[in-house]
């Protein structure tokens, strides 16, 4: 997988995305959500989803979590995803053929 397949796979996944969104909260989600909405006294849980979801985000990419899946799964970086360039793409490594090191030295 590369950096198309990701491009692919994040497209369709929002494109699946239903606005609104339904969720089933267990009894512990929607525990801490009731002191999250007491908390902040608000009566939009909606706002409190969208933050949760920008933490969990910012969260993952500053842990490195989000690269190590990211690798894991399409062979890219976060950052490289971001640029739309691998980082052999950016540094031109994949410009060159590879060396036939039997033949090197070969005159």
């Amino acid at each position: 997988m590369g950096l198309d397949e990701l491009n692919d796979d994040v497209t369709k996944a929002y494109s699946n995305l239903d606005d609104p969104v339904e969720l089933d909260l267990d009894r512990e989600t929607r525990t801490e959500l009731a002191m999250l909405v007491a908390v902040f006294g608000t009566d939009d849980v909606s706002e409190l989803i969208q933050r949760g979801v920008h933490q969990l985000f910012r969260t993952t990419v500053d842990t490195g979590d989000m690269d190590f899946q990211l690798r894991g799964a399409y062979d890219v970086t976060y950052d490289e995803y971001l640029s739309g360039m691998t980082y052999d793409e950016m540094t031109g490594q994949d410009q060159y053929p590879q060396r036939d090191d039997e033949r090197r030295y070969q005159m």
